[in-house]
């Protein structure tokens, strides 16, 4: 009982666990206003506006340096974390998407006879493009300083 009750009292474990699911939930709203359809996909799948990965590690960050000092060594390894997630998504899984595009594209103007013809479409939306990482980013530390201002007044 001590484990799953030091758990729900760690202040930056509930700051990136409610940003992910925020900007999940964000993702999914959005999908629901502009395309008029519930997509439950988007509660957990990647990709999109606002990034639910650069929320997770921004808030992860910012409660480590809120909660143990921004000198220490946990915050520096939250922080390399955050880029290198960040790097990631902009990057290397944006740039994949990109090519399942395409790889999609020329998968459907394949013969029927072509052995690759039937095969399944790869997931294009993977990664993010700045915008969207920088509205998870944001998102993430104002939830991380909200989590705490709530955790110091209580």
């Amino acid at each position: 009982m001590a484990l799953w009750s030091s758990m729900f009292s760690n202040y930056p474990l509930i700051s990136a666990i409610v940003a992910f699911a925020t900007a999940q939930s964000i993702k999914f709203l959005i999908v629901w206003y502009k395309e008029k359809r519930w997509d439950p996909t988007q509660l957990v799948g990647s990709g999109g506006m606002p990034s639910s990965h650069s929320s997770t590690v921004t808030a992860l960050a910012t409660a480590v340096g809120l909660h143990e000092g921004f000198g220490g060594a946990a915050f520096a390894i939250a922080l390399i974390l955050a880029c290198i997630v960040m790097y990631d998504a902009t990057g290397v899984r944006l740039h994949a998407g990109r090519q399942a595009e395409v790889l999609n594209q020329i998968v459907v103007q394949l013969p029927a006879e072509h052995p690759l013809a039937d095969s399944r479409p790869l997931r294009e939306l993977l990664g993010h493009t700045p915008p969207q990482v920088f509205a998870g980013s944001l998102l993430g530390i104002m939830i991380a300083a909200a989590i705490g201002h709530l955790i110091n007044h209580n």
